[in-house]
């Protein structure tokens, strides 16, 4: 039977350079991800305190309206149906249709926009759900969102403020529409049906996607999977010992 040659470790100057790069590199990735990890938690059971606080009055004006983000509010004033916007693209129970937002005029404070909830495209018109079109005052009760620094993504759709449809919110553009000194708060209303059944409120999302202690350890593993083909590249077979010259015997033989 042949013999298994032996195999030692003999590693190479730039696949050693390379693969410690790339090492760095992923641990460095998965250690940025635990920060986010720890980040996305902290931010996670800020929201879910502010979620568990029962509805609060939203004040006529506030130092900072960031700080509203995620509160349960009640808003009371009068909408402004005639300034109604259609917003984003989504399909429900197999029909797509957007939200409504619908300007609401405050006796007490400034204007804000009320993201009234899902309609289905055939009945984006007014006039096909006058049932759901409140007049008066009315008490909204909903989530406040802050939009004073929204960024388009890179694959949004452009808002056509001259059709009323927006799928980012542009909140300079919304106030040159509308005419409106409009507050940087949106307000989701909730569940609450409306008249008719239309617009379908509720539509919040409060949950956060968490995918950081995942996406830590891909990057870990990619590094130790690095460093196992660098170590199996640098084994190499040592050379066989070449056999003594034939004739030559032992000494004294």
């Amino acid at each position: 039977m042949a013999a298994i040659p032996k195999a030692s470790f003999r590693p190479s100057l730039w696949p050693t350079l390379a693969t410690l790069l790339g090492i760095a590199l992923l641990v460095g990735l998965g250690s940025w991800q635990l920060q986010r990890l720890g980040w996305k938690e902290a931010l996670i059971a800020a929201r879910a305190a502010k979620l568990a606080a029962p509805p609060a009055p939203l004040p006529a004006n506030a130092p900072d309206w960031q700080a509203f983000d995620f509160r349960k509010v009640e808003v009371t004033g009068s909408f402004r149906h005639d300034l109604e916007q259609h917003f984003g693209a989504r399909a429900e129970g197999g029909r797509l249709g957007h939200a409504i937002l619908t300007p609401l005029i405050r006796p007490d404070g400034p204007p804000l926009l009320v993201d009234r909830g899902w309609v289905p495209e055939d009945r984006s018109e007014p006039q096909t759900r006058t049932d759901g079109q409140l007049a008066g005052l009315v008490t909204i009760h909903g989530i406040a969102r802050y939009r004073g620094a929204d960024r388009p993504g890179w694959f949004a759709a452009t808002n056509d403020p001259a059709r009323s449809r927006w799928f980012t919110y542009d909140l300079p553009a919304l106030r040159a529409r509308l005419g409106l000194d409009l507050l940087p708060l949106v307000i989701e209303a909730d569940a609450t049906p409306n008249p008719g059944g239309l617009p379908q409120g509720g539509q919040t999302v409060p949950e956060l996607a968490n995918n950081h202690l995942h996406y830590a350890l891909t990057w870990y593993a990619l590094a130790v999977a690095l460093l196992a083909v660098y170590v199996a590249f640098s084994r190499r077979p040592q050379p066989a010992a070449e056999p003594a010259p034939a004739g030559r015997g032992r000494p004294f033989d």
